[in-house]
């Protein structure tokens, strides 16, 4: 049976709802995998809200649209539960522990800085381990995006294009357009059947964002985020560091290495560029900018998205889009390696951090890692 099972659906209140996946958010540790399997265990497993089979195929959908697939499951079963209302509950309960303790963070980062001997050690650990993962998510990534020579061959053109600086705004689509040729599937129908996405959006480059700009920003890399949330690193800090120059790439890390120890999907590191950016409204503006594509494709179009994944054209177009971001992102990851590992002790936790992550298969490997990369570092920095 692949339909949803409603007598298996809890009847409770909106607040039961809410706190229900307010828990889960805070449980979230351990990125996509062990959220995922978090979820799928008390509502499947153990509460068969729907069958297996019509699991399996909710997550084939999220897998392939761009956001953080845990969060837009959480809105999806708030949804068969409550409706829209029960989505947008239940999606908001899943990110606010991550969001309110990475806004704290962010503040306290702002506020005092990290010039305490203690933490400017364990953030030069932690750096290097923020490179190690995201090394070993370009590998999963790429495992599954780049499945022939001719997506190979994207990736690599992409990536060259951004070393050379052509904005990947331009280039992302043309990737897409190129495979759907390639698969000799229509080009115009694939950019009309992803027309919501806006991938020709324009970027503007500026020292201060407004508000809006911070929105815009994390509007478009919400709606770019093919692959998994590590893909939202590319975006972020083109914008950030590269055109907006609001952050360092040492800040940068810094943000990412605080979102690998918290209960949350990792890209909740926005709120900390937006909170660089433009101080709390920033962080808010931001946060709620890539969000936004994750809550509506449930909310609005879970239906659409379904046939979209079904489209063959569209399917083309966005292979081809995500072997380019995987381009995207090795060329980030090269800056942030040059930024991070630096020196013989930062060399040392990068090669530990790099064989833990492909060892280590706990729940909690992530923030053990992070945690390992900081004590570490301060062992070998400050100690």
């Amino acid at each position: 049976m692949t339909n949803v099972i409603k007598s298996n659906i809890p009847q409770e209140s909106y607040w039961r709802l809410f706190l229900r996946f307010l828990r889960f958010g805070f449980l979230a540790w351990g990125g996509p995998v062990a959220q995922i399997a978090m979820i799928r265990q008390e509502l499947v497993e153990n509460e068969k809200w729907i069958s297996k089979e019509k699991f399996n195929r909710v997550l084939a959908v999220y897998q392939v649209l761009p956001g953080p697939e845990a969060h837009e499951l959480c809105v999806y079963f708030g949804m068969i539960a409550k409706g829209r209302i029960g989505g947008l509950l239940a999606g908001l309960g899943f990110m606010l522990p991550g969001f309110v303790l990475m806004f704290a963070l962010s503040w306290v980062y702002v506020t005092y800085g990290i010039n305490s001997p203690i933490f400017a050690a364990v953030f030069y650990g932690c750096k290097a381990a923020v490179v190690a993962l995201i090394i070993r998510a370009i590998h999963r990534i790429g495992g599954h995006a780049l499945t022939d020579y001719w997506l190979w061959g994207i990736a690599v053109a992409v990536g060259l294009a951004s070393f050379l600086g052509i904005n990947f705004l331009i280039t992302l689509p043309l990737a897409g357009i190129a495979y759907s040729i390639i698969k000799r599937q229509s080009p115009s129908s694939a950019l009309h059947a992803v027309l919501p996405l806006p991938l020709f959006a324009q970027s503007v480059g500026i020292i201060t964002p407004s508000l809006l700009a911070l929105f815009g920003y994390g509007l478009r890399s919400g709606l770019l985020t093919f692959g998994g949330a590590y893909t939202v690193i590319s975006f972020l800090q083109y914008d950030a560091v590269v055109t907006g120059g609001w952050m360092t790439n040492a800040q940068f890390l810094d943000g990412l290495a605080l979102s690998g120890i918290l209960p949350a999907p990792l890209i909740i590191f926005a709120t900390f560029v937006g909170y660089l950016g433009g101080g709390a409204l920033g962080a808010i503006a931001l946060t709620i900018g890539i969000f936004l594509p994750a809550f509506a494709f449930t909310l609005i179009g879970h239906e659409y998205v379904e046939r979209l994944v079904e489209n063959k054209a569209a399917h083309a177009f966005l292979d081809g889009v995500t072997a380019g971001v995987v381009g995207l992102i090795v060329v980030t990851a090269f800056g942030l390696f040059r930024e991070a590992v630096f020196d013989i002790p930062t060399i040392i936790i990068f090669i530990l951090a790099l064989l833990a992550i492909y060892r280590w298969k706990a729940k909690a490997a992530v923030v053990g890692i992070m945690f390992g990369a900081g004590v570490l570092g301060w062992f070998l920095f400050g100690g």
